[in-house]
């Protein structure tokens, strides 16, 4: 039987990612007028907040954040994206890009300041073939 107490355990950074869905319409208009994201349109969206941490800020029993932490980031996506026209609620072109952006710094302005982890990036999926990734810099 192996004994636990003889593996190293490796300095490093731990990571982990939650996603969220959300239902929302929207258009490019800044698209020539042919292309198709330039009529209006819908996408089930997936969200994916990822968070790290250095190894020596783990919190008990051993988490990065409690998953269950994240929960006001769901209830903004339900109450103010979820089956809503984009261009009714954010005031900028709403590509997958920007709104990675976006939703980031609404992340960083609400929910991290009460968790122990720091967002790392987001990620929207469009489709199932198609996303964007927001990397936020390092402090």
């Amino acid at each position: 039987m192996m004994d636990p107490s003889s593996v190293p355990i490796p300095p490093g950074t731990f990571r982990i990612a939650k996603t969220f869905a959300f239902e929302a319409g929207h258009r490019l208009p800044g698209l020539p007028v042919e292309h198709k994201c330039s009529r209006q349109h819908g996408h089930s969206y997936e969200v994916q907040v990822e968070l790290t941490v250095s190894a020596v800020g783990l919190e008990a029993p051993g988490f990065v954040t409690d998953f269950g932490a994240l929960a006001p980031f769901k209830r903004f996506l339900d109450s103010e994206l979820d089956h809503h026209n984009l261009h009714e609620v954010l005031s900028f072109e709403p590509t997958s890009e920007l709104l990675a952006q976006f939703l980031a710094g609404w992340f960083i302005l609400n929910v991290q300041p009460g968790i122990p982890g720091r967002l790392a990036a987001v990620r929207v999926r469009e489709t199932e073939s198609s996303w964007a990734r927001f990397e936020v810099a390092a402090p």
